[in-house]
C-alpha cells in the first residue's frame, strides 16, 4: 500500500534548526527489511555533528537520526517471523534514511525487542550510547580487579560504561563534572575528579598511591585520549570512544600499551552476520538488566515531534549530559 511519512529532512550543511519537515513516500520494503512506526526518537551528538558536517552519501531530502523506538508495522518477505505490533528499538546505518520521522525502514536483523518492564522512552535512549559503552567495555579482557579510568563519565556513554565496569568488579576511577561526583561515589567508584581542574591528572595519579591504570576509556576526543597514555601501566589498554588515536602516545618498547577504537555505526557495513547477531543479543541482555533495575540510563528531556530541530539545537548548545528525546 502507498504510505507517506512525516520526516525532518536534511538539505545542506548547517544547524539542526535548518531541518525541513516534509512528507516522504515510504518505499517498498526489501525482503530483509521491516517498517517501524516510531514512538520515540533518541537524539545523539552524532546527529547534530553530521547535520553540520554533512555525510558523503547524504543528498538533500535525507532523513537523519540514528536511534529510534517503535512498533513493527510491516515486514519484508524474509522477515515474516517478526510479529507486527512488537515493540522494538534500533540503531540505523548512517547511509540510510534514519529515525527523524514518523516511520523508519530498518533491516530486520538490527532490531532489538523491548522488554515489558522497559518504557518507550528508555528504549529509545538506549541504542547508541549503551551499545557504544558495551563495545568499549568488551575490548578489555579479564576486567575483574583491574584499575580503570573513565574519562568524561558524566555523559550517557561514560555513565553506562562506569556501571558495566563496576558490575564486573573493576576498580573504577572517573573524571566528571563535580555535580556528578556524589552519585558516582555512591555507585562504588573509587575516586571522582573534576576534569576542569588544571591538575586533575596529578590528583588522579595521587589517588592510585604510586600505581598506574590497567585501562583508560576516553569519551572526549583523540587528542585527549592520547594524553592518557602515560597514565597507563605496562601492557595497559587505551580505548578511544569518541575518536581514534592515530599514533601510539608512548615510546616504543616501553609500557607497550594497546590502542583500541570504538565505532558502533561501522557495524552496519563491516560486521559479519554472526557479529551482528551477537550485538543484538547483547543489546537484549542489557535491556533486560535495565528493566530489572540492575543498570540505568541518564535522566532525560523529552520534547514533541514538532520541536525536534529546536530540541537537538538545545542539546548541541548546552553540551548537556541529559539524554534528549522526541516523542511522537
Amino acid at each position: 500500500m502507498n504510505m507517506t511519512a512525516k520526516s525532518w529532512t536534511w538539505q545542506h550543511k548547517g544547524e539542526p534548526t535548518e531541518l525541513v519537515l516534509a512528507e516522504k513516500e515510504v518505499r517498498t520494503l526489501g525482503n530483509d527489511e521491516v517498517l517501524i512506526q516510531n514512538c520515540v526518537i533518541g537524539l545523539n551528538p552524532v546527529d547534530w555533528k553530521l547535520i553540520e558536517w554533512g555525510h558523503p552519501e547524504w543528498q538533500p531530502g535525507f532523513v537523519p537520526g540514528v536511534d529510534g523506538m517503535g512498533i513493527i508495522l510491516q515486514t519484508g518477505k524474509k522477515m515474516s517471523h517478526l510479529r507486527t505490533g512488537t515493540r522494538v528499538c534500533y540503531h540505523t546505518n548512517l547511509s540510510k534514511d534514519g529515525s527523524f520521522g514518523t516511520h523508519t525502514i530498518v533491516p530486520g536483523h538490527a532490531l532489538i525487542s523491548v522488554p515489558d518492564k522497559v518504557s518507550d522512552i528508555t528504549a529509545a535512549a538506549f541504542p547508541c550510547p549503551s551499545l557504544t559503552a558495551w563495545q568499549a567495555f568488551s575490548k578489555i579482557p579479564h576486567l575483574a580487579g583491574k584499575t580503570v579510568l573513565v574519562s568524561g563519565a558524566g555523559g550517557s556513554v561514560g555513565y553506562f560504561l562506569t556501571q558495566l565496569l563496576l558490575h564486573e568488579n573493576a576498580k573504577v576511577y572517573v573524571t566528571a563534572s563535580p555535580k556528578h561526583h556524589q552519585e558516582f561515589l555512591q555507585m562504588g567508584v573509587s575516586a571522582a575528579i573534576d576534569y576542569n581542574s588544571p591538575d586533575w591528572k596529578t590528583e588522579m595519579l595521587d589517588s592510585l598511591h604510586g600505581n598506574l591504570f590497567d585501562a583508560a576509556f576516553d569519551t572526549v576526543n583523540g587528542l585527549h585520549a592520547s594524553g592518557l597514555g602515560t597514565m597507563l601501566g605496562y601492557y595497559g589498554h587505551l580505548v578511544a570512544i569518541q575518536d581514534r588515536v592515530e599514533q601510539n602516545p608512548v615510546r616504543a618498547f616501553s609500557t607497550c600499551i594497546s590502542l583500541h577504537e570504538v565505532a558502533l555505526g561501522a557495524y552496519h557495513k563491516y560486521a559479519s552476520p554472526k557479529q551482528i547477531a551477537q550485538l543484538i543479543e547483547d543489546g537484549k541482555m542489557l535491556l533486560d538488566k535495565i528493566g530489572a533495575g540492575v543498570l540505568k540510563l541518564r535522566e532525560n528531556s523529552v520534547a514533541g515531534f514538532d520541536q525536534l530541530p529546536a530540541h537537538l539545537a538545545e542539546m548541541k548548545r548546552n553540551h548537556s549530559q541529559t539524554k534528549y528525546l522526541v516523542s511522537i
